[in-house]
């Protein structure tokens, strides 16, 4: 059907997938989710089985949106494009691990700013600049009905720069993005502060990340300041960025059949905001045989918790060696409650669905915490297993990966978080007849304390040359363009955009 609705209303508040990806978040507060989720082919297994990762995304973005939005050959293209920028042909390959016979490593750090965030940013960018373009045909350079759209968002790290590779010298967008002073890498902060075009602004914020997103999502919800300057989100709550993740699943799942035979796969997330494996929810309805979703928390464990009692409670923040992890509400995790609400106590009725879904949003905002029934739990626990690896586990198994591999294979602490829940997920099972897909989420040259900490005692191991890549080795020596936002409130931060704009 290829149309999009809040989770926070009913379905008659339908808008198109161009409308969903621009405005990005429900007038209503909620996030746009699809009418209907549609299958793919029965026989996919087989007559997808050789397709490239340009061409599957093509058919799988294709059954999202409709053809009257963007024609075949315009998909097609920006496919193409958005997926030139990668190093690896395969775009995101899945890799065998030889510390263990059933392990594979999903790796997703092959984009610009070596991060998976790079392959739904690079398409969102190109996104952005196609809707324009078509809009803003025929008008003159100055013409001041131009449409345009100002971007704003909130970084833990990596999205802030994948999203500033993906829209820099883009014509009529400006971005904004707001990031925790000292909370994220020197590298992921200078490869978004060395980037000086003139539609791109970082902002620096006396906070933690929560509160980076928190005022985004007050931006938003101010529909009067939203509406003057075009406010678009590029942060995982954009559905675009959830659909063309999906595409890796699809893509992994049929290498690593290619490698062992269908059979029985687990996919382990490091997960944050939950997008990431929220599109792996999303490739299981659509009819990927996946065995089960497990979500790999660092110790900001608010989704273990909750998998584990029911209780959604926010808590506090605490600094950690995966800090692309270190938030307390995930805010796409609302999408996956609203389809568990609704096969359980919403008796799927979607009016019903989403005045429950927006009770318990209404509850997190004012009390910090909701909890829902043991039939919600049960539905959401059918699909999702999760585990809470601590600072000491995640150094531990930097360690342990690069020792166990015939090629001292290397890897990050938000990839480690995955992997550590990996071996528990493999001690547990017991099961040799199941393969684990764990999702490789960054380059390890974007974390260095982390990785020197665990490696610097092996003799063969060196940082610069087993590690950085080139393209990263120069990026101190590069001028930055950076605001520092001393006391961040609603007033501050449209006020730094009025200016800016003006």
């Amino acid at each position: 059907m290829s149309v999009y609705r809040s989770t926070r209303s009913s379905a008659e508040q339908q808008v198109s997938f161009e409308d969903a990806v621009i405005t990005g978040l429900a007038k209503d507060g909620g996030l746009f989710i699809p009418s209907e989720i549609p299958s793919v082919p029965t026989d996919f297994l087989s007559a997808w089985k050789d397709l490239s990762f340009q061409d599957l995304a093509f058919k799988i973005m294709r059954l999202y949106i409709k053809e009257a939005e963007i024609p075949d050959n315009d998909l097609k293209d920006l496919v193409e494009r958005s997926y030139s920028t990668f190093r690896s042909e395969e775009v995101t390959p899945t890799v065998k691990l030889d510390s263990h016979d059933n392990l594979f490593l999903l790796e997703l750090f092959h984009g610009p700013t070596y991060a998976f965030k790079d392959v739904a940013l690079q398409f969102v960018g190109n996104l952005f600049e196609y809707f324009l373009q078509r809009k803003n045909k025929g008008k003159a350079e100055d013409d001041p009905t131009r449409d345009t759209i100002t971007v704003v968002g909130a970084t833990s790290g990596d999205t802030g720069s994948a999203a500033i590779y993906g829209l820099r010298n883009k014509k009529d967008v400006s971005v904004f993005i707001l990031y925790p002073t000292g909370r994220i890498s020197p590298i992921q902060e200078l490869q978004m502060t060395t980037v000086v075009d003139d539609n791109i602004h970082t902002l620096s914020v006396n906070g933690t990340f929560d509160d980076c997103q928190a005022l985004v999502k007050e931006v938003f919800n101010d529909s009067e300041f939203n509406d003057k300057w075009h406010i678009g989100a590029i942060n995982s709550i954009n559905w675009a960025r959830i659909l063309a993740q999906i595409t890796y699943y699809f893509y992994s799942y049929l290498q690593v059949s290619q490698a062992v035979g269908h059979g029985r796969v687990k996919f382990i997330v490091p997960s944050g905001n939950f997008g990431d494996i929220l599109a792996g929810f999303y490739a299981s309805q659509m009819g990927l045989p996946v065995e089960k979703l497990v979500v790999a928390t660092n110790e900001n464990d608010i989704l273990n918790r909750f998998l584990t009692t029911g209780k959604y409670d926010k808590g506090d923040v605490k600094p950690t060696h995966s800090p692309a992890m270190d938030i307390v509400v995930s805010s796409n995790f609302e999408r996956f409650l609203w389809y568990m609400i609704k096969e359980t106590i919403g008796k799927n009725d979607e009016k019903a669905t989403g005045e429950i879904l927006n009770n318990y949003m209404k509850e997190l905002s004012t009390k910090g915490v909701f909890t829902v029934p043991q039939a919600v739990l049960d539905k959401a626990t059918s699909i999702l297993d999760s585990d809470r690896i601590t600072n000491e586990e995640t150094v531990s198994t930097i360690k342990k990966i690069y020792e166990a591999t015939s090629n001292n294979y290397i890897i990050d602490p938000h990839t480690s978080v995955g992997i550590a829940t990996t071996l528990n997920q493999i001690k547990k099972d017991n099961d040799p007849s199941i393969t684990y897909v764990s999702l490789s989420t960054a380059h390890p040259a974007k974390f260095s304390e982390v990785v020197d900490a665990a490696l610097t005692s092996y003799p063969d191991y060196s940082f610069e040359k087993d590690v950085l890549p080139e393209e990263l080795k120069n990026l101190s020596t590069l001028p930055k363009k950076i605001k520092l936002i001393e006391t961040a409130t609603l007033e501050s931060i449209k006020d730094t955009i009025v200016k800016t704009l003006s």
